[in-house]
């Protein structure tokens, strides 16, 4: 029951008074049990305003980061999303929540099995997930109406860019001299590009032949 009360406390303090009022954000955070998602040392440590180890090298985002990640999305219930660097599956778990059917890439195995069974207890049964170089993206499930991805390019890789749905967004970290930028990219239906910077961000490195790094 305290991870229901410390839950409801995150979502009231990291997301509703960050300016997030989506209904369906707040449902599905209010919902989905952050600690399960971690190793059981570190449930108690799930629900705070940070970022936490996974293994592999990885973390997983801090809650108000998520939470605006999904605001910038703006999912309405009826989306093909793409997730590269699904991680722990946190965030495979609230997209599957909100969007219709969610493609999640990993590229570590181990993380992969652990992100997959949790999602299965968690009944995210539209979630596919492969073992794969993230970059390239996921060209027989294309287009997608929006990818997220949880790990910072040197540019935006070209396979994501084209796969991108006419309308679609993907959110992607760059790497820029002082630190990382979240960018919002769009693409309308003529097939034109746009790019918007939003927040400051740290997230881990997207490894890859696409990553440039």
């Amino acid at each position: 029951m305290r991870y229901i009360g410390w839950r409801k406390k995150m979502v009231e303090e990291h997301v509703i008074a960050q300016g997030i009022k989506d209904p369906r954000i707040i449902a599905a955070m209010t919902e989905v049990p952050r600690h399960y998602f971690l190793d059981s040392a570190l449930a108690d440590q799930a629900y705070g305003n940070h970022s936490l180890p996974i293994g592999a090298g990885q973390t997983m985002t801090q809650p108000y980061v998520v939470a605006y990640l999904l605001n910038q999305l703006g999912l309405k219930g009826h989306e093909k999303v793409l997730e590269i660097g699904m991680g722990s599956g946190y965030l495979t778990a609230l997209l599957s929540r909100l969007a219709d059917r969610v493609f999640a890439i990993e590229k570590h195995r181990s993380l992969s099995i652990l992100a997959r069974k949790r999602l299965e207890n968690q009944n995210c049964h539209n979630v596919v997930i492969k073992i794969f170089d993230g970059s390239y993206g996921w060209s027989d499930e294309a287009p997608f109406d929006a990818i997220v991805v949880s790990a910072a390019a040197a540019s935006p890789p070209a396979p994501l860019l084209e796969q991108l749905a006419p309308g679609g967004i993907m959110l992607l970290p760059l790497v820029e001299e002082d630190g990382q930028r979240l960018y919002k990219i769009t693409v309308d239906e003529a097939g034109k590009y746009s790019r918007q910077a939003l927040i400051s961000c740290n997230f881990v490195k997207l490894v890859g032949k696409y990553g440039g790094s």
